[in-house]
């Protein structure tokens, strides 16, 4: 494998935990938004990522991500006094973990940062390739 391909390999795959942090800030920023477009309570999305073979060479290419939401159903809490209270008070809370969000987060942050180290290697070592021939 060229550094060309560990290259192209890597930037998808940094573009996909890129995509995977944005989601889990999206989870995290709708925390408590009980009423959405659709009138429901906000649905955790969950990211999944499948590596497509590059047709050439047969080896890894790119990485695919999916996006769905979480079906799971998030908490109901008394409270009488919220706008999206239905006629006995209750509230449906969207079904999303704080705490659960922030390791996820910091689990795609440091993928990230390996993924960039990886870059950095490949180009140290082509250009200590480079300067053998100097």
């Amino acid at each position: 494998m060229d550094v060309l391909s560990a290259s192209k390999i890597t930037s998808s795959a940094l573009n996909a935990e890129k995509f995977r942090l944005d989601i889990v800030a999206e989870n995290i920023a709708n925390a408590n938004t009980t009423k959405g477009p659709d009138g429901l309570a906000y649905q955790r999305k969950t990211v999944s990522f499948q590596s497509v073979a590059d047709q050439v060479f047969g080896s890894p290419g790119e990485v695919n991500v999916g996006v769905s939401k979480d079906s799971s159903a998030g908490s109901t809490v008394y409270n009488p006094s919220h706008p999206h209270a239905d006629k006995s008070g209750m509230v449906s809370m969207p079904n999303v973990n704080v705490a659960y969000e922030m390791v996820d987060l910091m689990s795609a942050s440091h993928s990230y940062e390996a993924n960039l180290a990886v870059i950095r290697n490949a180009r140290q070592m082509a250009s200590q390739a480079l300067s053998i021939g100097r």
